[in-house]
Formats: structure tokens, C-alpha cells, sequence
């Protein structure tokens, strides 16, 4: 009796859809959404739109539309028709909440730190974007510690891309980025390391330069250990740069020694 009834509601929804029928497909739409069968509501409401558009109905079949969308995951189809809501719809009763939704699916979209981090990165920029459009909204607390739990994913990203470059031995990369990192999040939980990683490859790169430049690159191991020792005196990484740092001096004393 159960499979028949089901092939029966079957039957009667391709029936709706085949249907020219407007007014019953937007009750139903409404119905299914209500429900919680939202991919059946999403068919009907597709099937409307062009229908009633340019009319007052145009806007709340839209609105249902997208969030039937967004309930069945499709977060990168929702993000587009809630942003695309806020365009059609700018004075729209439901703007503030499709405006954040829109950067809220960019959010959810985002992948784990290793991976492409674009994503991430226009979350946070509609997520600035609503709270400069929105600066009373009851949103703005949770929009700033979504966009700190984005920006940290970011930071590994680029924390991940220096040691690759330290591991590499690309030491010139090395230094480049990590005097990047540093400007860039001055507070960093890496920072400590990034000093090291400095001290380490101007080290390195100097004790494979040509002379002429072998100088100058002890003088950045040595310049960033004494940054170093100031700001982490206490760091897990001292007995290996004052390693790096005595060396540095010595080969300085033997090349001026030398005449170079």
C-alpha cells in the first residue's frame, strides 16, 4: 500500500509540473517548502519565476527560491541567487539577510587551509562588505568572528607556502615571504619561528653566495638574531640561531680578514 501510495504522489507531482497551472504550483511550492521538501519546492518556484516576474509576487517566490536551494546544500548556486536577490531586490524586505547569506555560502564554501584558499578570501571581503553596508546589524559580532576564523585559515595557508619554501632550500623565497608574513600578521602565533626561518636562510643563502654577497647576507642573520633574541629570549629556537648567529660572526671576521 506504501509503494502505491508513493508511485500515486509521484504520479500527481510530474502531473503539477507538466501543468500550466501558476497559481496551483506557487500553493504547492509554498506547501512543499513548508514541509521541508525542498527540491520539489525548488522546481516549482524555477518554474514561476519568469512568470511572475516584474510583479508584486516577484520577490517572495525568488526569496523561497533561494533558500530551497541552500537547503539542499547547493551553497555555491545559493550564494549567487542570495547575492543576485540583493541586486533585483535592493530595497527588498529580506536585503540585510540575503546580503549576509550571500557571504555566508562563501564561507561555508570554504576548503581546508591547503587547499585553494579563493573561497576564504571572498568571504571575507563580502563579509566587510555587509558590515560597511550594515553597520547596525544584530549580524556584525557573528560576521567578525567568521572572518577571524577565515583569516586564520589564510595565515597557515601562507605560514604552510614558507616552510615549503624553507624545506626547498629556495632560501631567497624563504626570506622574501617571511618578511612578508610578518607585516602582514604582526601578531602571529608564527612569528617566533618566521625569525628563525630568517636567521636560518640568510645563513644558508650566504654560504652559498658568490663572495661579493656573502657579507651582506651574514649581516641579515645577524641583524635578525638580534631582533630575535630581543623579542624571544626565552624561544625553543635560541640554541640553534645563536649557533647560526656565531657562525655568521666568525665567517664576517674571516672575510674581512681576507680582503673581501
Amino acid at each position: 500500500m506504501f509503494a502505491i501510495a508513493l508511485l500515486g504522489a509521484c504520479n500527481g507531482y510530474n502531473k503539477l509540473l507538466k501543468s500550466t497551472n501558476y497559481e496551483l504550483k506557487l500553493t504547492k511550492a509554498k506547501e512543499y517548502y513548508d514541509k521541508g521538501y525542498f527540491i520539489r519546492a525548488s522546481q516549482l518556484y524555477e518554474e514561476c519565476i519568469p512568470v511572475v516576474k516584474g510583479t508584486p509576487r516577484s520577490e517572495d517566490v525568488y526569496y523561497h527560491y533561494t533558500w530551497s536551494e541552500y537547503y539542499m546544500g547547493d551553497y555555491i548556486l545559493s550564494q549567487y541567487h542570495f547575492k543576485n536577490y540583493t541586486r533585483q531586490f535592493p530595497a527588498g524586505e529580506h536585503v540585510e539577510e540575503c546580503y549576509y547569506m550571500n557571504a555566508y555560502c562563501y564561507y561555508l564554501n570554504s576548503p581546508d587551509y591547503k587547499l585553494d584558499q579563493s573561497y576564504t578570501k571572498n568571504s571575507i571581503k563580502e563579509f566587510q562588505s555587509f558590515i560597511d553596508q550594515f553597520p547596525q546589524s544584530k549580524r556584525i559580532d557573528t560576521c567578525n568572528i567568521l572572518i577571524d576564523i577565515l583569516s586564520v585559515k589564510i595565515e597557515r595557508k601562507d605560514y604552510e607556502i614558507i616552510k615549503q619554501y624553507y624545506k626547498l632550500s629556495d632560501w631567497k623565497a624563504c626570506i622574501v615571504a617571511a618578511k612578508n608574513y610578518m607585516k602582514e600578521y604582526p601578531s602571529s602565533i608564527y612569528n617566533e619561528e618566521m625569525y628563525y626561518l630568517l636567521i636560518d636562510s640568510y645563513y644558508s643563502l650566504a654560504i652559498n653566495s658568490i663572495q661579493s654577497k656573502k657579507e651582506e647576507r651574514l649581516n641579515g642573520a645577524i641583524e635578525n638574531y638580534l631582533k630575535f633574541l630581543d623579542l624571544y629570549p626565552k624561544s625553543s629556537y635560541l640554541s640553534r640561531a645563536e649557533s647560526i648567529y656565531n657562525s655568521s660572526k666568525r665567517l664576517k671576521v674571516n672575510l674581512n680578514k681576507n680582503g673581501f
